[in-house]
């Protein structure tokens, strides 16, 4: 069911069980359901005012408590935490996801999706349908996939990188998990893990020659201060998905989940067009803190990718067909 379905089926029965809830509803008004949100992004992050605002617009309706940061659960957690019931709701990684469904991993693959459209198109298409079916299988409820910026090569050593090869034996800083330690794989570099609150220092101290990361993320964290270039590579369309436990959602009323998912829609396609926007700004903010800014051979660097991917054993356990369905919907 796409999100189209999903939300229609959600309304269609709020008047039916209006009645049924009535008695229900002035005890649930005086005790909502407490819904943690655990996220590993920072306070000034767009995602963080997102969050935000989807708890201000389901307060008559929820509790919901924000704990940006990863102050709550560790990074990558998140997925475990919500099926052992430590955790109501959490911004995962489709990395996380992928190592427990290995169906997952083609979207985590480099150069699949070619713009923050593409990606909505495909979760509210027959192939997003059966993506979210296997979350739900695995206990997690998806409310939306949330854009946050294509990830670009950010470099502190001056040099000049137009194609895959000029980043061989270039030290890459890449989130833990074999997904995303293969994803710099798969565009020369040699990645190594390294949690996100450190890749500052390392930069700084020449630790590792790089990191890749969304424009906006570049500029949260500070790295234009140590790193001399960014090479737009545009490898990865990034995003993340705001889940919840299927156990819990089913337990809500339809309104509750109208309320929910509503907020959701709301606040999410907000934050994308700010993250858009932000992008585009950023890339002159970037050359005037002295950085180069450039984009390199896309084709060169797309065509390596996608042969390593379809050579990897990534590839095997991808559902025949998808990757074509989902090449369609950008066309």
């Amino acid at each position: 069911m796409t999100y189209v379905t999903r939300r229609t089926a959600i309304a269609a029965t709020i008047a039916a069980t209006t009645a049924l809830t009535g008695f229900a509803g002035s005890a649930y008004a005086q005790d909502k359901p407490i819904l943690r949100l655990s996220s590993v992004v920072s306070e000034n992050d767009i995602r963080a005012e997102a969050f935000a605002e989807i708890a201000e617009a389901v307060s008559d309706h929820f509790d919901m408590q924000v704990f940006n940061g990863a102050t709550l659960v560790n990074q990558g957690t998140e997925l475990t935490s919500i099926q052992r019931g430590n955790l109501e709701m959490g911004l995962i990684a489709p990395q996380s996801i992928a190592e427990q469904i290995p169906e997952w991993s083609i979207v985590t693959s480099a150069y699949l999706f070619s713009d923050a459209d593409h990606l909505k198109a495909t979760f509210e298409s027959d192939v997003g349908a059966q993506l979210l079916q296997m979350t739900e299988d695995a206990g997690i409820h998806v409310l939306a996939p949330v854009y946050f910026g294509t990830r670009q090569v950010n470099l502190a050593p001056e040099m000049e990188v137009m194609k895959p090869e000029d980043l061989n034996g270039v030290t890459l800083r890449m989130p833990g998990g074999d997904a995303w330690q293969f994803l710099g794989e798969s565009i020369g570099a040699n990645p190594t893990p390294l949690a996100y609150a450190e890749v500052y220092t390392a930069l700084q101290t020449g630790a590792i020659d790089g990191q890749d990361n969304p424009l906006p993320n570049d500029y949260n964290m500070k790295f234009y201060e140590v790193t001399s270039q960014i090479v737009l590579t545009g490898h990865l369309v990034g995003f993340d998905v705001l889940a919840i436990s299927s156990e819990l959602w089913a337990g809500f009323t339809a309104e509750q989940q109208e309320a929910l998912q509503s907020a959701v829609d709301t606040a999410i396609e907000k934050s994308t067009q700010r993250h858009l926007d932000r992008e585009a700004e950023l890339v002159q903010f970037f050359k005037d803190e002295g950085l180069k800014v450039y984009e390199p051979d896309r084709i060169a660097f797309r065509d390596y990718a996608q042969q390593k991917y379809l050579e990897s054993e990534f590839a095997q356990s991808w559902p025949d067909g998808m990757i074509d369905a989902i090449n369609a919907l950008s066309e």
